[in-house]
């Protein structure tokens, strides 16, 4: 029997409620994959649908659809969010890494909290606590608004691995901070009582973070759970912790949650990359929820009030706080002029500052802080001005400062035997940057001695997913002898690269008892060369003396004379057209090589000597 009450949601309501969130989740899946094909961090698009629907076309109110349920939906989704960050802060990582890693994320953090409070002080007219918490906001960049960064610039190998383990260390460091900032804050800040009151709230938050860590590390190591029931008994911990923090200490939760993620990330014998993934795609769904529904919180006249001292504080943020932490963060270093002023343009800001800032304004209101309203609006101008700015400036500055390598496609090698290496020769030979995945040590100096680059560790590997620096490359290669191997590799390396860009080579085992349509989806990928052209086969004809040659067509020697020249046993296996594109022979890729192009196949030996012989008789003027 259905209780009449006004405020009881009828069906019409609840079926309009369910509309309202899968409209949302929609919204926001495509919002990521917009991200996704232009090479731009998703929260840009999530912010400005946010702001489109919500101060712009005044048909979202998050405030009037969810009510109550607004503040603990905030506060749960910024915990996952900081204890997903927190998983990847390895102790080991701050020790291991470069002097200027280790400087910007603790130099450099502190120049840009002083730098970026003292001018939201002085331009913004906010009070010194509420200031330095800005500063602690807009001090975080973090990996998912700079890994899709350098994707588009690609810059030089030593410039993305500085802004690469800047963004992954600075994440949990910066948002620590800002938590402890703003418990100062709401303690009251500077009385005795209230510093008092500060050391109870952070000692509850850690000591309750470092019971739960350790607790929730010896369930996860001692296996005493069925896989399947990991990730779900990893996120409940984490909230009943959160919840639990809260209650002893008043707002302790966000510091006991960062701890439980450094406790498990440095826990010796615990494999956290399953729920590091898990979590990845929970953050990913909550993220794109809760950025549509802060930003449509903006009001026109909040934003109208504060925009010029929020372009202002920009200003500051690019062209004052960013170079100056660089570069005090840089003294001592080997890092060059031109390096530095890259580091010095690249800091966008993203998800912690986003997510921390609505957060903490929400709590700073309950308590009557007046100026709690200013301090979204500010960090959300700063959180899109950088990632607009840079993301269309950085590439070009990269590009006109000699750091880039956008231009030049970027092959990964997941094996180093004798096919392997004899097609990275062949790429290294024609412009492409390749590198070398193996635990071969002797494969991998026969690599070098042909010029690649190298990386020693099992393609597999957490310690490879981990520190190997993939964004120089948009191609994989998978050429194991094995077709296990390599359905396994393409499957770890599927979330780096696009699936259109990961090619592995038909084994001549599998491929020749089992139809391809067989094998499950998820282990399915781009088949390199023509049907028939198995790493067997390859690697006999390498062992016979054939050779990869690369041949440039001209308006005089066309495609015609080559394949005629070439004849039938001549194996194509890639062409680099005339804008330096990388493009593989496979079934489906039917390729027309054009004046300009360069065309490298795998060339028998007995033509091999013919055409020795010819050019012996003819001069340098014989083509091949």
């Amino acid at each position: 029997m259905a209780v009449n009450n006004p405020r009881s949601p009828t069906v019409e309501n609840s079926s309009l409620y369910a509309f309202f969130a899968a409209a949302l989740i929609g919204i926001g899946a495509l919002c990521n994959w917009l991200a996704w094909r232009v090479n731009l961090p998703a929260i840009l698009f999530l912010l400005l649908t946010g702001l489109a629907l919500g101060p712009g076309l005044g048909v979202l109110d998050p405030d009037a659809a969810l009510g109550e349920l607004l503040f603990p939906l905030v506060s749960l989704g910024v915990a996952i969010i900081l204890f997903e960050g927190a998983l990847t802060l390895r102790l080991s990582d701050i020790r291991s890494v470069t002097r200027i890693i280790r400087n910007l994320t603790t130099v450099g953090v502190l120049v840009t909290v002083g730098v970026m409070g003292a001018a939201a002080h002085y331009i913004a007219g906010l009070s010194w606590p509420l200031a330095l918490l800005f500063g602690a906001l807009v001090s975080v960049t973090g990996p998912t608004v700079v890994v899709p960064m350098l994707r588009s610039i690609r810059p030089t190998e030593r410039v993305a691995s500085i802004l690469h383990w800047e963004g992954i260390l600075i994440d949990p460091i910066g948002a620590a901070l800002a938590v402890l900032v703003f418990e100062f804050i709401h303690g009251g800040g500077g009385e005795a009582a209230s510093l008092m009151e500060f050391g109870k709230i952070v000692l509850i938050g850690v000591l309750i973070g470092l019971a739960g860590g350790f607790a929730l590390s010896q369930v996860l190591k001692r296996q005493w759970l069925p896989d399947f029931l990991k990730n779900y008994f990893a996120l409940a911990a984490v909230l009943v912790v959160f919840t639990a923090a809260n209650l002893l200490g008043k707002e302790s939760g966000l510091i006991a949650v960062t701890v439980v993620g450094i406790v498990l990330a440095n826990t010796r014998g615990l494999d956290v990359r399953e729920l590091v993934s898990f979590k990845e795609d929970l953050t990913l769904l909550f993220l794109s929820l809760l950025f549509i529904l802060l930003a449509a919180r903006l009001r026109v006249e909040e934003l109208m009030s504060v925009l010029g001292p929020a372009l202002i504080l920009l200003g500051v943020a690019l062209f004052v706080a960013r170079p100056l932490a660089v570069w005090v963060s840089g003294i001592g270093t080997s890092v060059n002029l031109r390096e530095k002023a890259l580091l010095s343009w690249v800091a966008p800001r993203g998800i912690v500052a986003a997510a921390v800032s609505s957060l903490f304004a929400l709590r700073l209101a309950a308590d009557g802080n007046e100026q709690a309203s200013l301090l979204v609006p500010l960090t959300f101008v700063i959180i899109i001005g950088t990632v607009v700015i840079q993301s269309v400036t950085a590439g070009p500055l990269a590009q006109r400062l000699g750091l880039s390598s956008r231009d030049q496609d970027g092959v990964l090698i997941t094996s180093c035997n004798r096919v392997a290496l004899a097609i990275g020769e062949a790429l290294h030979k024609v412009g492409v940057r390749v590198m070398v995945v193996d635990t071969n040590r002797a494969g991998l100096h026969r690599a070098r001695m042909r010029g690649l680059e190298t990386f020693f560790g099992n393609p597999l590997s957490e310690y490879t997913e981990r520190y190997l620096d993939m964004t120089a490359y948009n191609t994989l290669l998978a050429v194991s002898r094995r077709h296990e191997s390599n359905a396994v590799v393409c499957s770890q390396f599927r979330h780096q690269f696009d699936s259109s860009n990961i090619y592995t080579v038909r084994t001549g085992s599998l491929d020749e008892t089992t139809d391809e349509e067989d094998v499950v989806p998820q282990l399915r990928f781009n088949l390199l060369f023509r049907e028939g052209c198995t790493w067997t086969r390859l690697a006999s004809l390498l062992s016979q003396g054939s050779e990869i040659r690369s041949t440039r067509l001209t308006e005089q020697y066309t495609l015609d004379d080559y394949r005629a020249r070439m004849g039938d046993n001549t194996v194509p296996l890639f062409a680099v057209d005339d804008e330096n594109r990388l493009l593989w022979v496979t079934d489906e890729e039917k390729l027309q090589p054009e004046p300009g192009w360069v065309i490298a196949s795998l060339v028998p030996r007995e033509l091999l000597e013919a055409m020795s012989r010819e050019r012996q008789k003819n001069g340098p003027a014989g083509k091949g």
